[in-house]
C-alpha cells in the first residue's frame, strides 16, 4: 500500500473536471488524508483543456507532486498532454466513448471504462464525473460510501432522486473497472489512515476570505479578475451574515477609492485583485499613503504582463508591489506561503494597517490562491484585533476655528486618527502635501517634516512582525541556502527534505514572508553563512534575488532558478539545481 500517490483528472473546460476534484478531494479528505490540488485551465468559460491534479497523503503535503499515479481521462487529449507524468507504475483510466489509445512511449496500462455510456443509462452523461470517481475508487482500494456524505451535501437540495443517481452512477463505475482491472495493476492502493482531526479542504483565496471576516471586515468592493474572484465570491456569501456587504465595482480604481472611503470611516474594508487592477490601483494605494488612511489590498499573481496567463502560476509583481506608486510612502508586503498562513497573515494585514495608517498589500500567487489544501483547524482564541491609536474625544476648549491636528509630527510617526464625526476633530484630507492639520502646504520645511514623519512609521515593524522568515535550517554553516517565497515553499522544502535524506545535511532553507520592510538583520546571518545561495522564484528577471542583493550584499554567491512558463515549480526541479551548485560547489573547493 502508498503512503502516497498523486491522481489527475482531464477534460475540456466545461465537462465537469473541476467538479470530479472537488468531489474525490472532499471525500478523501475527509478519510483522514492529507491533500494538496492544483488546477490547470484555459482563460475561456468552456473548451480547451484542463486538469486536476491531487495529492494524496497520509503525512502533510504542500506542493504539487512531480509524478503521476493514476490518470482519468475524458478524452484522448489528455492522455496525450499529461502521459509524460505517469510513473512506472501508472495506470490510465478512460472513457471507452473516445476509443482512447497509448502513446507508444508510454509504459503505463490502459483501461477503457464506458463513463458516459453508464451515465446516461442511469440518467444524464453529465454524471459520466461520478463513474470516474467510482473506477478511481478501485485503484486506490477505498469503497464508495466514503463519498456518500459529499453526494448528499451536494446534491441534498435537489432531492433524493438525484442523491440516488449519484451514488448509483459511482457505484456503477465502482463495479466496471473492478471487473476488469487486472491484479498487477492493483499497485496503487492508499495505506489506511486514523486520524479524527477534522481539518479543512480550502483554496488559499478562501483562507484569505475568511481571515477578512476575522478580522472584522464589513465591505468588500472589488472587480471580478483570474485568480482573485473566489474571494470576493466567498464573501458575497458570508459577509451579509454578519451585517456586511460586497459591492462590485465598475472598475479596480472605484474599488480601491471606495475601500479608501469606507476604512477612513471607520469601518474594515479590502479589495482583491491581480496584477493588471493592481496597476490601476497604484494611484490609489499612494493616496492612501499620503492620507495614512489604512488601506488592505490582496494581489494574488498570475501570468503577465497585460492579460498574460491569466490562469497561470508566476510571482512577477514583487518589484510593483513594493515600488509601484509614484512618490515614496511607507508601505507594507507580506507574503504568506499556505493557506493556514494566508488566514492568520490576513488579519495581521488588517491590524498593521490600522496601526500604522498604512497601505498594506498581502501578495499571494495563483498557485497558493487556488490550490486546494488540507489545513488545521485555526485557533480562533489567537485572533486578537487592533484598531491602531483611534480616538473618540478631542479636548478642544473653547476656540472653534482651530483644526484637529491628525497628522500631528510624533516621534513614532503615526499620529492620533480621529472618525468622521468626532466632536472637534475636523480636519482637511487631500492627496496633496499637507501640514499637520491637514492644509496643503509645500514649503520645504513642512516637506521635511511630514515626508519624514510617514516614513518612520515602519521603523518598529520588523521587531512586531508574527515571523518575517520561515528557517528550515540544521546548521549554522550551510554549503548551500535555498531561498524562496509565497507557494514555492512546499516544493522547496521537499526538495531540501530529499537532499538530507541522501545524507547532504549541509542545505539550509529560508522562506521570506515579509518583503516591505525587508528583515535585512533576520536573513542576513543565514546569507553570511552560505557558501552559495540559490533564490527560487516564478519569474524571468530575479526579482526576490536582487530585493535580497539590494538588502544583503553577497553578490557572488547568488544563483537563480527560474521559471516563467506558467506552470509551478516542482520538488524535482529544485532538487536537480541544487545537487548541480553542490557539486559544482565540491569541485571548485
Amino acid at each position: 500500500m502508498k503512503e502516497q500517490l498523486s491522481w489527475k483528472v482531464g477534460g475540456q473546460q466545461g465537462e465537469g473536471v473541476e467538479s470530479t476534484g472537488e468531489i474525490f478531494s472532499i471525500g478523501l479528505n475527509r478519510l483522514g488524508y492529507y491533500l494538496y490540488g492544483y488546477r490547470h485551465f484555459s482563460s475561456r468559460i468552456k473548451g480547451g483543456h484542463t486538469n486536476n491534479k491531487v495529492r494524496v497523503s497520509t503525512i502533510p503535503v504542500n506542493s504539487v507532486s512531480d509524478d503521476l499515479d493514476i490518470l482519468v481521462a475524458f478524452d484522448q487529449e489528455s492522455i496525450d498532454l499529461n502521459y509524460h507524468e505517469l510513473n512506472d507504475q501508472g495506470i490510465i483510466i478512460a472513457d471507452s466513448k473516445f476509443n482512447p489509445i497509448r502513446p507508444e512511449a508510454c509504459n503505463a496500462a490502459l483501461y477503457g471504462v464506458p463513463f458516459t455510456e453508464i451515465a446516461k443509462d442511469i440518467s444524464t452523461p453529465l454524471m459520466k464525473n461520478m463513474v470516474a470517481i467510482g473506477a478511481s475508487a478501485v485503484v486506490l482500494g477505498i469503497k464508495v460510501e466514503s463519498f456518500l456524505s459529499v453526494i448528499k451535501e451536494i446534491f441534498e437540495r435537489k432531492g433524493d432522486d438525484v442523491v440516488h443517481q449519484n451514488m448509483k452512477a459511482m457505484q456503477a463505475g465502482y463495479d466496471a473497472m473492478n471487473d476488469g482491472i487486472s491484479i498487477e495493476d492493483l499497485n496503487n492502493k492508499l495505506a489506511p489512515v486514523n486520524n479524527q482531526e477534522g481539518r479543512m479542504l480550502m483554496l488559499g483565496n478562501e483562507a484569505i476570505a475568511f481571515g477578512a471576516l476575522a478580522a472584522g471586515v464589513r465591505l468588500m468592493p472589488g472587480y471580478p479578475i483570474t485568480p482573485a474572484t473566489d474571494i470576493m465570491e466567498y464573501l458575497i456569501k458570508k459577509l451579509p451574515d454578519v451585517g456586511g456587504t460586497v459591492v462590485q465595482t465598475e472598475d479596480e480604481i472605484a474599488a480601491v477609492t471606495m475601500a479608501i472611503g469606507a476604512n477612513y470611516a471607520g469601518v474594515r474594508s479590502f479589495t482583491a485583485s491581480s496584477g493588471p487592477g493592481l496597476s490601476l490601483m497604484m494611484e490609489g494605494i499612494g493616496l492612501a499613503g499620503m492620507t495614512e488612511t489604512p488601506l488592505v489590498v490582496v494581489n494574488t499573481q498570475r501570468g503577465g504582463p497585460s492579460t498574460g496567463l491569466p490562469t497561470k502560476q508566476e510571482q512577477s509583481d514583487l518589484m510593483q508591489m513594493i515600488y509601484g506608486t509614484h512618490g515614496e510612502i511607507p508601505k507594507v508586503v507580506i507574503a504568506p506561503s499556505t493557506a493556514e498562513e494566508a488566514f492568520y497573515d490576513t488579519i495581521q494585514a488588517f491590524n498593521i494597517a490600522d496601526k500604522y495608517q498604512c497601505p498594506v498589500i498581502l501578495l499571494s500567487d495563483l498557485q497558493l490562491s487556488l490550490a486546494k489544501q488540507s489545513v488545521p483547524p485555526f485557533d480562533y482564541d489567537s485572533i486578537h484585533i487592533d484598531r491602531g491609536q483611534v480616538i473618540d474625544e478631542v479636548v478642544n476648549g473653547e476656540n472653534k476655528t482651530v483644526y484637529y491636528e491628525r497628522f500631528k509630527i510624533t516621534e513614532s510617526g503615526i499620529s492620533n486618527r480621529v472618525l468622521p464625526g468626532t466632536k472637534n476633530g475636523i480636519h482637511h484630507v487631500t492627496g496633496l502635501e499637507h501640514d499637520e492639520e491637514g492644509r496643503p502646504n509645500e514649503t520645504k520645511a513642512n516637506r521635511l517634516q511630514q515626508m519624514e514623519k510617514r516614513m518612520r512609521k515602519l521603523n518598529s515593524l520588523i521587531n512586531s512582525f508574527r515571523q518575517t522568515i520561515i528557517e528550515n535550517v540544521q546548521r549554522k554553516e550551510s554549503e548551500l541556502l535555498v531561498i524562496g517565497f509565497n507557494s514555492t515553499r512546499g516544493a522547496i522544502e521537499e526538495a531540501v527534505e530529499k537532499l538530507r535524506d541522501e545524507g547532504v545535511e549541509s542545505v539550509n532553507h529560508v522562506h521570506i514572508r515579509l518583503v516591505q520592510p525587508f528583515p535585512t538583520e533576520d536573513i542576513t546571518p543565514f546569507v553570511h553563512n552560505a557558501r552559495k545561495i540559490l533564490v527560487i522564484e516564478n519569474n524571468a528577471t530575479s526579482q526576490l534575488a536582487n530585493i535580497i542583493k539590494m538588502n544583503v550584499g553577497n553578490i557572488v554567491k547568488f544563483e537563480s532558478l527560474l521559471k516563467y512558463d506558467g506552470d509551478p515549480f516542482h520538488a524535482k526541479e529544485i532538487y536537480e539545481k541544487a545537487k548541480e551548485l553542490l557539486k559544482n560547489e565540491y569541485v571548485n573547493n
